[in-house]
């Protein structure tokens, strides 16, 4: 059964810094290319970042760009999200996801529950 459990979410200050992890079981990890997707409050989600299997290849929107670091370790089987200087707009749940292959095409096929993040002062 896929697993995908996300962490390290939390209540941060404006500009401050936080790392979320996604841990993944019940699938060969480091075959598949992996994303994390947000849903702020009232909105729809949004996606955030991507990462092809191999780690080398690493897509960001713009909202986030130059912000937030997405990176993977295959020994561990984890999937990571570096955010920095983070703003209010960032405020949302955090999910991490899990494509279908190891190239980030269509859509992503299975989904974790979920991380907090609220960045207020």
């Amino acid at each position: 059964e896929v697993q995908l459990v996300e962490s390290g979410g939390g209540l941060v200050q404006p500009g401050g810094s936080l790392r979320l992890s996604c841990a993944a079981s019940g699938f060969t990890f480091s075959r598949y290319a992996m994303s994390w997707v947000r849903q702020a409050p009232g909105k729809g989600l949004e996606w955030v970042s991507r990462i092809v299997s191999r780690g080398d290849i690493t897509r960001y929107a713009d909202s986030v760009k130059g912000r937030f670091t997405i990176s993977r370790d295959n020994a561990k089987n984890t999937l990571y999200l570096q955010m920095n200087s983070l703003k209010p707009e960032d405020t949302a749940v955090y999910y991490c996801a899990k494509y279908a292959s190891s190239y980030y095409s269509g859509e992503p096929v299975y989904w974790g529950q979920g991380t907090q993040v609220t960045v207020s002062s």
